[in-house]
């Protein structure tokens, strides 16, 4: 009975913990009413709950074990309570402060300020929990009915307070309107063209390191030609939510993407956007007890890059933009991210609207078979478990390249954007093998044999960009831009995905290594500048064609990249929004 009762107290300290879980994902997601609360609950207290209950268990045992006296505790004993609520609440209040910090940019100033007030009133509660703790040691670990009293209020106290002050939840942002792209506007004056070439997941750090040994002759020349600068990414560190932001020039809480997808917690109608950071909660998903939905360009609450330009006349190609499913009405051609795994199950995809116009499917079509005509075999050595999880986000970029150029020879585009996946995929699971200090465990067996794998893969980039600037025309301008970089991941994170069979990832970007941009033209002046963010290419895009700057977009027009020459006599113009 002794251990029973331990029981009872230790899943009363892991329903706390699960229960300041679920506070905290309300405050990330202001937009969850509280009519959706007891299904998330319910999710939480079945994982979190069970595991942290556990853990509590084990802990107290571990004592009774270790201990010279032997305590045999109540159903319901303040004595081990006060521990483990102790650090329920300060496990709480870390996680809320390490989110709130993280998710800055997700939240908009009323919620980052309710959900402020909230982490502090739970470390106030924390702290008394703790004091508590420590002054029934110190008295001599005496039955306290004032100090269990006032425990339980504080623990109410510590739920109440960041619920009262995070609210019922705000308004659904409404999705944003998009007017056609048939509109009479004329496009502004000149024939400059944008290319816009977005490399997943590529980092600085190992691109110029490799271009000043000459290894990557096309980056080498534009390092040296062109303009270059690290861009602040968001968290989450997501493509959905990173390349949202750079469509748009507005931040999450802004455009309607705060997260890759939708989350439906178990047996609930109601959607999450943010799932909390540092406890392993994209887990849920993994284990079904959380429905995950990719978002959709519907969602959007912000017009992209490519609608704006659409409406003020200027022609467009977009291909494999992260959220562009369906793929909506444009000056020009949209293929969507989604359009190569969707080809590839052999379904009708003209009903799942990857293509737009949807006259542009056949082309797309034809391309797709071309490449896989001329599809070439990795270069370099992989392991075994690596191989095809490398390879087929490769294959689909040169995919997309293929589609890219032959819609644009039909559309001529003004301006041109496509997106490349493979860096990414190859930086998550080569990263130790490209930076073998930074793990400790590489082999000198595997660096033999896979030490070069990452940097084949960054000079098959470099050719693809070697063919875009082939094809600049005279006052073209090229942008080069990675939303995020890549770092190695921590050992908790190595050792958990271990844990799950995956083949161990290397790489990671969830703590928001910052990308880059580079620019390269005659308008550009060449040189390292001063960092930047991703929802400055918006609004510098804007700026090159002649366009007004939104003031409601959270980024700024970066004229520091183009010449004196160019800039002269061309002022930053504004409007109050695009959005109508």
């Amino acid at each position: 009975m002794r251990y029973l009762r331990m029981l009872t107290n230790s899943v009363i300290g892991g329903a706390a913990f699960a229960l300041y879980l679920t506070v905290l994902v309300l405050q990330l997601n202001p937009r969850y009413s509280l009519a959706g609360v007891p299904a998330l609950a319910a999710t939480i207290l079945l994982s979190y709950g069970v595991h942290v209950s556990a853990a509590f268990y084990a802990l107290i045992v571990f004592r009774q074990l270790v201990a010279t006296d032997v305590i045999s505790p109540g159903w319901i004993s303040f004595r081990f309570l006060v521990w483990v609520c102790t650090a329920a609440a300060v496990l709480g209040a870390v996680l809320m402060w390490v989110n709130l910090r993280g998710f800055g940019t997700v939240l908009d100033v009323d919620a980052f300020r309710r959900m402020t007030g909230g982490a502090a009133s739970l470390s106030i509660c924390a702290a008394v929990m703790a004091a508590l703790a420590f002054g029934h040691r110190w008295a001599g670990r005496h039955s306290s009915r004032v100090g269990a009293v006032v425990l339980g209020l504080t623990l109410m106290a510590s739920l109440a307070a960041p619920l009262m002050l995070r609210g019922p939840g705000t308004e659904d942002a409404r999705p944003a309107r998009w007017p056609s792209a048939a509109t009479e506007t004329p496009p502004p004056p000149g024939e400059r063209r944008v290319v816009l070439v977005l490399l997943e997941g590529a980092s600085l750090d190992l691109l110029a390191p490799a271009a000043a040994e000459g290894r990557l002759p096309h980056f080498e020349h534009i390092l040296e030609s062109g303009a270059s600068m690290h861009v602040a990414t968001i968290r989450p560190t997501q493509a959905g939510t990173v390349w949202t932001a750079v469509a748009t020039g507005k931040l999450p809480y802004k455009n309607g993407v705060r997260s890759a997808a939708l989350y439906y917690p178990l047996g609930g109608r109601e959607a999450l956007e943010i799932l909390p950071d540092y406890c392993f909660s994209h887990i849920l998903v993994y284990l079904g007890l959380v429905r995950e939905q990719v978002h959709a360009s519907r969602d959007l609450t912000a017009r992209p890059l490519w609608n704006l330009l659409s409406s003020q006349g200027v022609s467009v190609g977009v291909v494999n933009w992260s959220v562009t499913l369906p793929a909506r009405d444009v000056r020009g051609f949209l293929v969507s991210d989604q359009f190569d795994a969707i080809q590839a199950r052999v379904v009708d995809i003209e009903g799942a609207n990857a293509v737009w116009p949807r006259e542009a499917l056949a082309t797309a079509m034809a391309a797709v078979s071309q490449a896989a005509r001329n599809e070439r075999p990795p270069t370099g050595q992989l392991p075994d478990a690596v191989g095809p999880l490398v390879s087929r986000p490769c294959r689909s970029d040169r995919t997309y390249e293929q589609v890219m150029r032959q819609l644009d020879e039909r559309y001529a585009s003004r301006f041109l954007a496509v997106r490349y996946e493979c860096l990414d995929s190859a930086g998550h699971y080569l990263l130790r093998y490209a930076a073998p200090r930074a793990f400790g465990d590489v082999t000198d067996d595997e660096l033999q044999k896979y030490g070069s794998a990452l940097s084949s893969f960054y000079a098959a980039a470099d050719e693809a960009l070697g063919r875009a600037a082939d094809a600049l025309r005279p006052g073209d301008l090229l942008l080069v831009a990675s939303g995020f970089g890549m770092e190695p991941m921590s050992v908790a994170k190595r050792l958990l995905e271990r844990t799950l069979g995956n083949p161990e990832p290397s790489g990671t970007h969830e703590r928001a290594p910052d990308g880059f941009l580079l620019a390269y033209g005659a308008d550009v002046q060449p040189g390292r500048l001063p960092r930047g963010s991703v929802v400055d290419l918006a609004p510098t895009i804007l700026y090159f064609f002649g366009l007004p700057v939104a003031r409601d977009m959270d980024g700024f027009a970066r004229t520091d990249i183009f010449t004196q020459s160019f800039t002269q006599g061309r002022p930053i113009t504004y409007i109050p929004t695009y959005e109508r």
